[in-house]
């Protein structure tokens, strides 16, 4: 059984007719659906709000639905199905054993898609619940929702700053280097130099420290690059 929330799917094709027939019956069946017709589209989609489960085409020009896939778990544990003319073993592998939960191959009837994710969603609900809020000392971060929150005050974070915030938070005490975190908020970000995440947490700190010349939460590791306090 769903959710009583209606569940928010992510469809990535870069067929309109797929993404057409594929929406109307995923919303007669209770989900909110967005649609993106690019990798780099699903991308921007994500950055203003996560799905409860994404469906990517694997065959698609540019960004095909491998390194899509690759840049979404960088970002966020959401669950994916792989949508797919290619029926090869070793492809079903690659894409179970790396990023998928399920693999659908094309042609299949939309009801059938229905049923799977109705099934991902199932399995993968009660391990991702607990994690869908983030909560560091006074910190707290709803992924979901894209909201954060620092002693009780909402903080208005831009989507860059937000997944940065969210990568130190997931692994309290971690020092990161820049490339590290360059590489965490590919997609999210558009500066490709390592440089850039020095700006980016920056302003972060003057949005969430009590005091930006004496941070409390985000800390420079001196000649390494960033960690976020584990005490």
């Amino acid at each position: 059984m769903l959710p009583a929330q209606r569940p928010a799917i992510l469809l990535v094709d870069d067929d309109a007719t797929v993404l057409s027939v594929l929406s109307r019956h995923l919303t007669r069946e209770g989900f909110e659906v967005r649609t993106a017709p690019s990798g780099p589209a699903a991308l921007a989609a994500l950055s203003r709000g996560w799905p409860s489960i994404v469906v990517v085409d694997l065959m698609m020009p540019g960004m095909d639905g491998f390194e899509l896939s690759q840049r979404i778990k960088r970002i966020a544990d959401l669950p994916i199905i792989v949508l797919s003319a290619v029926d090869a073993d070793q492809t079903k592998v690659d894409a179970l054993q790396h990023f998928a939960e399920d693999y659908v191959v094309k042609p299949f009837s939309p009801k059938e898609l229905v049923a799977r994710v109705r099934a991902v969603l199932r399995r993968t609900n009660g391990a991702t619940t607990g994690a869908e809020v983030l909560r560091a000392a006074d910190v707290e971060i709803d992924l979901p929702k894209m909201r954060a929150r620092v002693a009780g005050r909402a903080v208005d974070l831009t989507p860059t700053e937000f997944h940065l915030l969210a990568t130190f938070v997931r692994e309290l005490g971690r020092v990161f280097t820049r490339g590290q975190l360059l590489d965490a908020l590919h997609g999210v970000t558009v500066e490709s130099y390592e440089r850039a995440i020095d700006a980016h947490v920056k302003n972060l700190r003057r949005k969430i420290e009590p005091e930006v010349g004496r941070p409390r939460y985000i800390l420079t590791v001196h000649g390494v690059g960033y960690r976020f306090a584990d005490d």
